[in-house]
């Protein structure tokens, strides 16, 4: 279950190249220390990421990758536009409506739209923070169509424990990740099928795979990074504490804890946040490291 390199990464659904706070940044814990990167588009986060992917391969060593995305929606999503109940079969149908150019411009708020017609009503997905109206996106919550919930089990159980994860079909607001979800799920489906056969996601598939793509939550190791020098953005020690808490539960043989396997009716649709549960050994583990 040990790994050569951890790397977290907080994803952005920016329209436009950004750095600093609310943008893409990358933490890379390895034998050498601790590198955080400051990436200002998705194009160039994937081109690096699949660097990343390609020397872990020709090294033959292992990498982990937790992402501070949601890899799943709560049930009922994924079957209504795919015919599958299983996140992946979503990751690839978001791949093949996403579109995202090398200067961050999206077609988020549309393919959301698109996703929201397949269901009675006015929902899901809703929030829409740009100027222009969008046919079939509301800019406030509204009604959920029958059958779908707010949160996925993972995030309910989060949020009983203290933890507030935004639902997945916020796209606009403090917090929202789903915009994050819809631009970022086809990038890792890309990662994914780039590299056959070497690339395990879980909670979905077993994390014996030379490659092992996780989900996270930064919040988990959200006291050590208030602690953090003020100077250094939020973003930044979220991606870079969070990697090395990980890479020291690995170093003391305590990884499989993390990977315990979900409840089942969180397979194989939602998906689960790696770590839950575990905040404390994180942090216990991160300041003796």
């Amino acid at each position: 279950m040990t790994f050569d390199t951890i790397a977290v990464l907080d994803w952005s659904a920016a329209s436009l190249p950004k750095t600093g706070r609310d943008s893409i940044w990358l933490g890379v814990a390895g034998p050498d220390g601790v590198q955080t990167l400051n990436l200002p588009t998705r194009r160039q986060a994937e081109a690096r990421l699949a660097q990343v992917f390609h020397d872990t391969r020709a090294k033959g060593q292992r990498l982990l990758l937790a992402c501070d995305l949601s890899f799943g929606f709560p049930a009922g999503f994924a079957r209504a536009l795919t015919g599958q109940a299983q996140a992946l079969a979503l990751w690839d149908w978001l791949g093949q409506h996403i579109t995202d150019d090398a200067g961050n411009r999206h077609n988020l708020r549309d393919v959301a739209a698109m996703a929201n017609s397949h269901f009675p009503g006015d929902g899901p997905f809703w929030g829409n923070g740009a100027k222009a109206d969008v046919p079939g996106l509301f800019r406030r919550k509204p009604v959920l169509p029958k059958g779908l919930s707010e949160f996925r089990l993972t995030e309910q159980v989060a949020r009983a424990q203290g933890l507030y994860p935004k639902s997945s079909w916020q796209l606009a607001g403090a917090g929202a990740v789903g915009a994050q979800n819809l631009v970022g799920l086809p990038v890792l489906a890309r990662l994914r099928d780039s590299a056959p056969g070497h690339v395990a996601v879980w909670p979905f598939e077993a994390p014996d795979r030379p490659i092992v793509l996780v989900e996270t939550y930064t919040a988990l190791i959200d006291g050590p990074v208030r602690a953090a020098d003020p100077s250094v953005v939020r973003d930044a020690a979220q991606v870079a504490l969070l990697a090395q808490a990980v890479q020291a539960m690995d170093r003391a043989g305590l990884l499989p804890r993390l990977f315990a396997p979900p409840p089942p009716q969180a397979l194989p649709e939602e998906g689960w946040i790696f770590g839950l549960g575990h905040g404390p050994d994180l942090v216990d583990h991160l300041t003796r490291a």
